[in-house]
């Protein structure tokens, strides 16, 4: 653990985020005391993001039009979610967006030969970093919105808590048993003021 980084860069991990880098990457922006925080901000911020997640190789460069791009994304994945959890249908423009990203960097199929035998594995094309990058970020979301996961998919129902999680059973509401621990203190201390 980096013991020199922002205590918010330490926020625990959501269910879900492990499998699905499209989770991780709408939840780089959310509220701490302090106010919010955006761990894409700046191209130099999301290289390292883009980089700590194995999605870009570190020597290649990122700059204002392909961070554009990445905010982009993350903002419509965001409303994808929304839209998957309400049981609704996305704005045409997010659907645009994501379908954009999605066609950046077309995959090309290849066959793979690991120690444990032949397998055929779809590569995107790997001439444009950043854009490779945004495809396999909208290759990741279109699986797990279309995938057997997506009746888990939810918001965080703590208040100010805009972080998605994937939920293991119906009773959870809460992204981390920080979050859940929060709320109980909230409505304990809401219970002896009124009480």
């Amino acid at each position: 653990m980096d013991h020199e980084a922002p205590h918010y860069l330490h926020q625990l991990p959501v269910p879900g985020q492990d499998e699905y880098a499209s989770l991780t990457l709408v939840n780089t922006r959310f509220t701490v005391s302090h106010g919010p925080v955006d761990l894409l901000e700046d191209p130099e911020a999301a290289h390292l993001w883009l980089v700590r997640h194995a999605l870009l190789p570190d020597r290649a460069a990122l700059g204002g039009r392909q961070l554009s791009r990445l905010l982009a994304l993350r903002d419509c994945v965001r409303v994808l979610f929304e839209a998957r959890a309400a049981g609704g249908r996305p704005p045409a423009d997010a659907l645009a967006t994501f379908n954009s990203a999605l066609a950046a960097a077309p995959s090309t199929p290849r066959l793979a030969w690991p120690v444990d035998g032949p397998q055929r594995a779809d590569e995107p094309d790997a001439g444009n970093p950043a854009a490779a990058a945004l495809s396999q970020l909208a290759e990741d979301a279109a699986e797990l919105l279309t995938g057997p996961e997506a009746e888990q998919l939810t918001a965080c129902a703590a208040q100010g808590c805009d972080r998605w999680f994937l939920r293991a059973h119906a009773a959870r509401r809460w992204c981390t048993t920080k979050c859940g621990n929060r709320v109980r203190a909230a409505r304990h201390y809401a219970a002896r003021k009124g009480g």
